[in-house]
């Protein structure tokens, strides 16, 4: 997929609190979501990103507001809903830094993003971008009318010679079945002009063997750009399996998947190939891990500077 520099990217989706283990019995107060973690990894790089969703009119609504903003993230097309508050989840990480979470969702502002007042203006601008990325989670946290108002954002977007990205994150609990998601799924693949699947969730939803299975199941050579992300054995690009440049010893694995498409999508963004975009999105993901949070607090390792 060709893209250029200067390129608006608008990513839509649920964006949450954050509680995360401290020192001894405290927790850490963050942010995350899938979504906005490319978000923020994409503002860093300097891309011109903004977000799309809801949230409320309270305190803790506020303070994600700032937060972001101070990232550099774009947050005009932020919805208020006045009745309704941001989600929220823990994590717990296990000793191999693999984790768990926990969700307070079901309520949650996002979910109503294209039924506020402001739906219509949301959609209009958002219409508008350069490259339109969501997640098979924005899907799942909308009722069924927000999900087709999604995919007719998508359709709107590539008339306007815009692009979609879409990452194919399953998580089951969102789901009444996996036959729905697999519904959701293959619409959204069929708006798509770059997908983002993980071959574990394709496994875990019955509908691939090996990566070459999922990128087939995703229309790879049909004129769409496929990555396959397989953990820690790097991803599948051009049919070429792509191996991350070094290993790392995993502190907290949350948000890798998310850095990896940001650092992907940012080096395709500067014209770098398919292969070495891939490389980029392992640098920014191994960054990631070796760190605690979705979005880890910048430092002097952070590869928002190298292509």
């Amino acid at each position: 997929m060709e893209m250029k520099a200067g390129t608006v990217i608008t990513v839509i989706g649920e964006a949450m609190l954050e509680l995360s283990h401290g020192d001894g019995a405290s927790w850490n107060l963050r942010y995350g979501g899938d979504v906005i973690n490319t978000a923020v990894h994409l503002a860093r790089f300097g891309d011109k990103v903004r977000l799309a969703s809801a949230l409320g009119t309270d305190p803790m609504s506020a303070h994600l507001i700032a937060q972001w903003q101070a990232e550099g993230v774009d947050t005009q097309l932020v919805l208020a809903a006045a009745d309704r508050l941001p989600g929220l989840y823990a994590i717990e990480t296990d000793a191999a830094g693999e984790r768990s979470f926990h969700y307070w969702r079901s309520e949650a502002a996002a979910r109503r993003m294209f039924a506020l007042p402001d739906s219509d203006m949301m959609v209009a601008n958002a219409a508008q971008s350069d490259l339109l990325y969501f997640s098979l989670i924005t899907l799942a946290i909308l009722p069924d009318e927000g999900r087709e108002a999604l995919l007719a954002l998508c359709e709107q977007v590539r008339a306007n010679g815009g692009r979609v990205a879409f990452d194919g994150n399953y998580r089951a609990r969102l789901w009444p079945d996996v036959a729905t998601a697999r519904h959701w799924r293959d619409r959204a693949i069929a708006m798509a002009d770059m997908g983002l699947p993980t071959l574990a969730d394709e496994v875990e939803m019955g509908e691939a063997d090996d990566a070459a299975d999922a990128a087939a199941r995703w229309g790879a050579g049909e004129g769409r750009e496929i990555i396959v992300k397989l953990g820690g054995d790097g991803c599948l690009v051009d049919g070429q399996q792509v191996a991350p440049p070094r290993r790392i010893d995993v502190v907290d694995s949350s948000g890798a998947g998310d850095a990896f498409n940001a650092g992907y999508l940012h080096a395709r963004l500067a014209a770098s190939s398919p292969l070495e975009a891939a490389l980029a999105g392992h640098r920014l993901a191994g960054w990631n891990i070796g760190r605690r949070g979705a979005i880890p607090d910048k430092d002097a390792n952070a590869p928002y500077d190298a292509r």
